[in-house]
């Protein structure tokens, strides 16, 4: 640690103040134009992160590699409805419909073909096969607009007597991809007005906030073009939901680590004339808990790494590069600002050299007086409530989110499906694909042909491919691909086609995909918490040198979770009418809230250490509380804050992730770590510090601990 504070303090310096602007203004002369890349290189299809040992992966891998295969693609389904039934005339339209799209639609990966008509006798459907890489991105917009023109001039869906809609798996998967469209954007200046707002209430200055803001800035460019430069030549996964996540994880932990920076520089403003002395002083005694809480964030999500999951593994390497460019700016570029600015930056509470910055007790002092009167009941009606909160993990059920409700709102193509759905029950939206080795296809077939889960032409056969030296079957299902039947029918299929001898079957697909990225989630979840959570451990025991005080740390973190996955599960089911979380939402909101806890019992402990060498244990938790309490809430909102604008994105996968991290963080940081922890601290004594010295000390303050209190209060932050 010494060596990294000596890093730090070149900031300090009078010319290396502008040596450091210098250098991380050239850092942003080149990071910014790659970092607007990084978008563009993101991938958002689902088989894309699955491991290769995945019956899906390796049939994908086959196709896009073996001589004569089919082309990848995506169907989009068009619904011609007639209330009062089809008549001849639009029968007319929709022989002329189908002529136009398979004339004007770009990317045809197929010849456009016409469902029977509907049992009803209400509906017509017409598929339009779209040609879809099976790698990197798609643009799906010159299909879509060409489709939407033949099939809704003007936009419209009602048409006289005619509703025509537009179905299918290429309108939904369309629909998915303009919701990440222009996300990057939204979540920059989404999490950047958050930050300034609660920056301006924080500082209660107009000119303060501009410094964190511009150092995040910065921290963010130099991520995204590092982690561009990743994608391309090391061959790393990003995903919209990761690339989101990278934004308001860059603004809300730069933005934490300003605060504990910028409070400590404050107060040593009060102590000394010389602002570069004043700066060296914050930095070396805050640089142990913001270097300590960085590691433990990336140490955190690199438990990532172990993933099956490409996509986890992507957020993992993600997460740790942007805590790292976070760090680097709020230890660099943000002290070296601090000092080049006047102390008029604090406008109008400008710290002066020698005023006494002496204030009365505010609510931090007047908790930590409640914590010194009564810790045992205080912890534990804290932790009951925990608890109760807990039980809302009833409601938690993660898997995959069906397609209807994979959307804040309800767009068109979801309506348009839910309409097919109506008309033509027995068909699905997406094919079973299956891959079987030549010579079996007798057998194959039949196993096909007898499967009920498969829409009722596949009795009456079906085209098999050769692809290679193997066989490609392509199925209609008879459910909704996203259903539990559809799931229930692929785990059928592979088992019965797996007992077939030689076949070396493999089964593909939409639902086979999702099943197999279940597959992994649970692997992961399984392998990456406990890894988690001893690497957690083993940070807080070299910081706190001790072994008591960690363990009480983190089970606190593993209770806030606990309590925050429940109510969000019962928030996600009950208001907004979400019940199904997605596959991997319980590893992210674990990764991050348990990370950030961390973070924040850091924060906590290192002054409470500090402070206990000074003036023994107990007084020292309730000094610790007083002058970090603002600090950390006011982090934790900020955190909140950023974390919450991801709740403003139309995809339900935001919406949960956002809400249960925004929630826990708040939870952390207004109830665990400054009510929670410190009495539990404080009721444990000295031997939280066990086995360290300081374990051995006699710390218990006199009947006038409420003194030492007012003392920190008036101290300030």
């Amino acid at each position: 640690m010494g060596t990294l504070q000596s890093l730090l303090r070149i900031p300090s310096g009078r010319r290396g103040k502008w040596a450091v602007l210098a250098v991380w203004l050239v850092i942003g002369l080149f990071a910014f134009g790659t970092a607007s890349k990084l978008y563009d290189s993101e991938q958002n299809n689902a088989d894309a992160y699955l491991p290769h040992s995945a019956q899906s992966t390796q049939l994908i891998d086959y196709i896009q590699h073996a001589p004569g295969a089919p082309p990848n693609t995506d169907t989009a389904t068009i619904l011609y409805v007639n209330r009062s039934g089809i008549t001849a005339a639009d029968q007319a339209r929709v022989q002329s419909d189908m002529a136009a799209y398979q004339q004007k639609v770009p990317g045809l990966g197929g010849k456009v073909g016409q469902l029977a008509p509907s049992a009803d006798g209400r509906a017509l459907a017409v598929t339009v096969p779209v040609h879809i890489p099976l790698t990197g991105n798609f643009d799906f917009n010159p299909a879509t607009n060409a489709i939407k023109a033949i099939a809704q001039p003007g936009g419209e869906v009602d048409q006289g007597d005619l509703q025509v809609y537009i179905a299918g798996g290429f309108a939904l998967d369309s629909a998915a991809n303009g919701a990440f469209s222009g996300l990057d954007t939204k979540l920059l200046f989404g999490a950047g007005a958050v930050v300034i707002v609660i920056l301006l209430l924080t500082y209660r200055s107009p000119f303060l906030w501009l410094l964190p803001v511009f150092s995040s800035v910065f921290a963010l460019q130099l991520a995204q073009a590092i982690m561009y430069e990743l994608v391309k030549h090391a061959g790393v996964v990003v995903s919209g939901q990761s690339g989101g996540i990278l934004t308001v994880l860059v603004f809300g932990v730069g933005t934490d680590y300003a605060l504990l920076l910028v409070a400590r520089y404050r107060e040593e403003l009060h102590n000394y004339e010389d602002k570069h002395e004043a700066m060296r002083v914050a930095l070396t005694r805050s640089s142990p808990a913001v270097a300590a809480s960085a590691l433990t964030v990336m140490l955190a999500t690199l438990g990532l790494l172990v993933s099956q999951l490409a996509s986890n593994v992507g957020l993992g390497k993600i997460g740790a590069i942007g805590v790292a460019c976070s760090l680097l700016a709020m230890t660099t570029l943000l002290p070296a600002l601090l000092v080049i600015m006047p102390r008029g930056m604090f406008w109008p509470n400008v710290p002066r050299y020698g005023v006494d910055a002496h204030e009365r007790i505010g609510f931090w002092g007047r908790v930590s007086a409640l914590v010194g009167r009564a810790p045992r009941l205080v912890w534990t009606l804290t932790a009951l409530l925990l608890v109760v909160l807990s039980l809302g993990l009833l409601d938690l059920h993660s898997g995959q989110i069906p397609t209807a409700q994979s959307f804040v709102g309800t767009p068109a193509a979801v309506t348009a499906q839910q309409k097919f759905q109506t008309h033509y029950p027995d068909k699905g939206t997406q094919p079973v694909q299956v891959l079987a080795s030549a010579g079996s296809e007798s057998q194959v077939t039949a196993i096909l042909k007898g499967e009920s889960g498969l829409a009722a032409n596949a009795a009456n056969g079906f085209e098999a491919v050769p692809v290679g030296d193997r066989i490609f079957y392509s199925v209609s299902m008879a459910e909704p691909a996203d259903s539990p039947s559809a799931v229930a029918t692929v785990h059928r299929l592979r088992e019965q086609l797996g007992a077939v001898p030689g076949a070396d079957a493999l089964v593909g697909g939409y639902t086979a995909v999702n099943i197999d990225v279940e597959a992994s989630a649970r692997h992961d979840r399984d392998w990456v918490i406990p890894i988690v959570l001893a690497i957690s451990l083993v940070i807080l025991m070299l910081l706190l040198r001790a072994l008591i005080a960690p363990l009480l740390l983190l089970g606190s973190v593993i209770l806030s979770f606990l309590a925050s996955l429940g109510v969000a599960a019962f928030v996600s089911d009950h208001a907004f009418g979400r019940p199904t979380e997605d596959n991997s939402y319980p590893l992210f909101v674990f990764i991050f809230l348990v990370a950030l806890g961390i973070d924040y019992n850091i924060f906590l402990m290192t002054r409470v250490r500090e402070e206990t060498q000074r003036i023994g244990t107990r007084p020292g938790i309730l000094r610790g509380l007083t002058v970090t309490g603002g600090v950390i809430t006011s982090a934790g909102f900020v955190l909140a804050a950023t974390f919450a604008v991801l709740t403003t994105l139309p995809l339900t996968q935001f919406l949960q992730i956002g809400f249960a991290v925004s929630f826990g963080v708040l939870l952390d940081t207004l109830l665990v770590r400054t009510v929670l922890v410190p009495a539990l601290c404080y009721d444990v004594g000295p031997a939280i510090w066990w086995p360290s010295r300081l374990a051995r000390e006699d710390s218990v303050p006199s009947p006038g601990v409420l003194d030492v209190d007012a003392d920190s209060a008036r101290r300030g932050n």
